[in-house]
């Protein structure tokens, strides 16, 4: 059974003046432990496929599975749930906490799961050791570079084990030495774990590098795969 199927899906946005497909008819499986890269130009339904398969937002028509699960069947509850248990995502704008520690922010999924506080603090020290920011975890994101506030966003990702990882340009904001140990990281953690990971970015040797399969949006269709 794959890991992530969908069918026909389809994401449509309405206003009372307008009505916008983001997403029409895109059907693909992936492998549980696949490394698919996800690429097209702005505007070609790349972000709205990473935000269904997070549980963030719902198809209009078509299905969308995870794990065998149905996210369109499931409740807000359960969606709820299914991005804590599940999904991690780096989410290109960062989405840190700004009143909290680098620690505090990689804690945060780990703490709403109820994770024991000591084995929780070990973990996410660990995780943020993982990408090279151990000695800065007391440091809040105003006093982390752009570099260092993605690296904090990528190890409270993985903090709670995902099954499916979700990564909008998680390089877009390091350097190229840094960029390169961050994506062998997530090669690594994908292969010890057998995590999937879908990746969206502009950059082709990196969709090269990283990725089992490629796969390419243009107007909210899927266009080609390698």
């Amino acid at each position: 059974m794959p890991h992530v199927e969908l069918s026909d899906a389809t994401r449509v946005y309405e206003t009372k003046s307008d009505r916008v497909t983001a997403l029409a008819d895109v059907s693909f499986s992936v492998r549980k432990g696949e490394r698919i890269a996800l690429l097209g130009r702005s505007g070609s339904g790349k972000s709205t496929l990473l935000n269904l398969l997070g549980g963030l937002d719902r198809v209009t028509s078509g299905s969308l599975r995870v794990g065998g699960h149905d996210l369109g069947a499931m409740t807000s509850d359960e969606l709820a749930a299914y991005r804590l248990r599940t999904v991690g995502m780096v989410f290109q704008a960062f989405n840190l906490i700004r009143t909290k520690t680098a620690l505090q922010n990689v804690e945060v999924p780990r703490t709403l799961s109820r994770a024991n506080r000591a084995s929780r603090r070990q973990d996410c020290l660990a995780a943020l050791g993982a990408v090279g920011l151990q000695d800065r975890a007391g440091h809040r994101p105003a006093e982390l570079s752009g570099g260092e506030q993605q690296r904090v966003a990528i190890a409270r990702a993985l903090a709670n084990q995902p099954e499916l990882l979700l990564a909008d340009e998680p390089t877009g904001n390091l350097d190229s030495s840094t960029a390169a140990d961050i994506i062998a990281l997530l090669m690594d953690h994908s292969q010890q774990h057998q995590t999937t990971v879908v990746l969206v970015t502009h950059d082709e040797e990196l969709a090269t590098t990283f990725a089992d399969r490629t796969l390419r949006l243009h107007d909210g269709r899927l266009i080609e795969t390698d």
